[in-house]
């Protein structure tokens, strides 16, 4: 049996999907980039030092504290009702969840006219602009989740916002002490199904691994247009290149019902002896193989 012969439950996105996508994106950058015009992209840590800070330490916590930022950022804009970006909702993600903030929107959709809600979910990630090697191959979410996402909901829009921050310190004149300084300075935001094959890798280790972006400011964004299935099918093929293997994930394939007619499997169960593996044994149980 090989991938080919697979038949699949294959996700279909709306036709305004990409409207969709580029709307949140957009607006996301939009918010960011008017918070940095309007001097609010300053993270102010209080001491009482007063000879000097560890920077090089700041700058390795610094992470946590931007990703916060940005959270603390849509609220405020949330606050005003009338805001001209149209957010509508600001929700915190879940602890495990892919999102660190899901956005919705409001929006008037172009084929009906009609009013509707657009939801982002949003990765919100900080890199240092001073540390070399900042925001290379970090872990976005487990194989498994953000396959089952774009299974479940087609219209999953997947935003990673990457943030650029430099740190400093400055003197705070009242108190006489170096406050230290965590700056926002530069963003891209972009939509992870969207991004080039090149830039998309898969590590292994943890679970069904984790699916990792190669750099995650720099990236490029494929020219013509990737529906929700081509997407898939390129997790599939790093997955099963990997040291998983294409049993591991057929396994995972059948378990979550990505493919149809899984009863006619139990064949392919037996002639593989996969009954010996501890692991088909409880899958095999579920689907009365056994």
């Amino acid at each position: 049996m090989t991938y080919e012969e697979i038949s699949f439950k294959i996700p279909i996105e709306s036709s305004d999907y990409l409207n969709c996508s580029e709307f949140v994106i957009n607006s996301v950058e939009e918010i960011i980039k008017d918070s940095i015009k309007n001097g609010m992209n300053k993270i102010i840590i209080n001491t009482n030092l007063k000879k000097g800070l560890p920077m090089e330490n700041i700058n390795k916590i610094a992470g946590p504290f931007v990703e916060a930022w940005a959270q603390e950022i849509f609220n405020f804009v949330l606050e005003d009702e009338n805001n001209k970006y149209n957010l509508v909702s600001v929700e915190d993600g879940e602890r495990l969840n892919m999102a660190d903030v899901i956005l919705q929107f409001k929006r008037v959709k172009k084929s009906t006219f009609q009013p509707s809600v657009i939801t982002g979910n949003i990765d919100v990630k900080a890199t240092s602009e001073d540390i070399e090697g900042s925001g290379k191959s970090p872990n976005i979410t487990s194989f498994k989740r953000i396959r089952n996402a774009y299974i479940e909901d087609p219209d999953y829009i997947f935003i990673i916002l990457s943030l650029k921050h430099k740190v400093y310190s400055e003197r705070n004149y009242k108190t006489n002490t170096l406050d230290g300084v965590m700056e926002v300075v530069n963003f891209h935001a972009y939509d992870l199904k969207l991004i080039s094959e090149k830039d998309i890798s898969y590590n292994p280790a943890l679970g069904t691994g984790q699916l990792q972006v190669r750099d995650i400011h720099y990236v490029d964004i494929v020219k013509k247009y990737r529906n929700c299935w081509e997407f898939c099918q390129i997790l599939d093929k790093k997955f099963i290149s990997s040291k998983k293997g294409f049993l591991e994930w057929l396994r995972l394939a059948i378990e979550n019902e990505w493919i149809k007619n899984i009863d006619n499997f139990y064949t392919f169960f037996i002639e593989e002896n996969l009954e010996s593996k501890p692991e088909w044994k409880s899958l095999a149980k579920r689907n009365g193989w056994l």
